[in-house]
């Protein structure tokens, strides 16, 4: 793993030990070594700094491709972050961008890396966790990887949708126990997906602690962090 990773994850930490008094629960859930799916509810642009965090190992995530190409200090800081924790950018407003990010992800599990994904698609932007999409599933299923349930607490206190700032606020991660793909492979494929899919958001939700939306999430129009 590179230094500038290390050496950012680590001021990072402090930094956030310090603000933000994070409790960490169920990092032994957390394989140490080959593919992994960390699947989390979605609540702030913070979460995907928590997560990585809070893991006992390095975890990337697809970002949007604005966090590559920020000016000034806070853009040079969320670019160097990102390329340092193998953050793969991609352009979400794209015809071909759910293929693509599919593609890339699997990549990363087949490489026997961890990989971050937000089953909701996008930030709750009023606290509910949303209907999952089966994209989690597809991946876990076809890359023949454990997926990770992931609740986050607090994160959307920290930076409150529409903020540029960072506040203070009580923070917890919680990594429940691998929900193993072979325990769906008797299942005709579509169905397979699904189920999985509703497993793995029913551990967020007890995790979390939301409230439960009965449909998607929207992507919001492409404005602030």
């Amino acid at each position: 793993m590179s230094t500038y990773y290390w050496v950012g994850r680590t001021a990072i930490t402090s930094l956030a030990h310090a603000m933000w008094r994070p409790t960490i629960n169920g990092r032994d859930n957390v394989p140490r070594e080959g593919g992994v799916l960390l699947a989390s509810n979605h609540l702030s642009f913070i979460d995907s700094f928590a997560i990585p965090i809070a893991s006992p190992r390095k975890v990337a995530f697809l970002a949007k491709s604005d966090y590559f190409t920020g000016t000034g200090l806070r853009g040079r800081f969320v670019r160097g972050f990102m390329e340092a924790g193998d953050a793969i950018p991609v352009d979400r407003d794209s015809s071909s961008a759910a293929k693509d990010s599919l593609d890339l992800a699997l990549e990363v599990l087949r490489a026997g890396k961890a990989f971050g994904i937000y089953p909701e698609g996008t930030r709750s932007r009023d606290g509910r966790l949303y209907r999952g999409k089966t994209g989690v599933a597809f991946l876990a299923l076809t890359a023949g990887v454990p997926v990770v349930p992931v609740g986050l607490i607090g994160t959307d206190k920290v930076q409150p949708v529409g903020a540029r700032g960072l506040r203070l606020a009580d923070v917890t991660v919680s990594f429940g126990e691998p929900i193993r793909p072979e325990a769906y492979a008797g299942l005709p494929a579509g169905r397979a997906r699904r189920q999985l899919t509703d497993d793995v958001m029913d551990a967020i939700a007890a995790l979390s602690g939301q409230e439960r939306a009965d449909t998607y999430n929207e992507h919001p129009p492409s404005v602030g962090p």
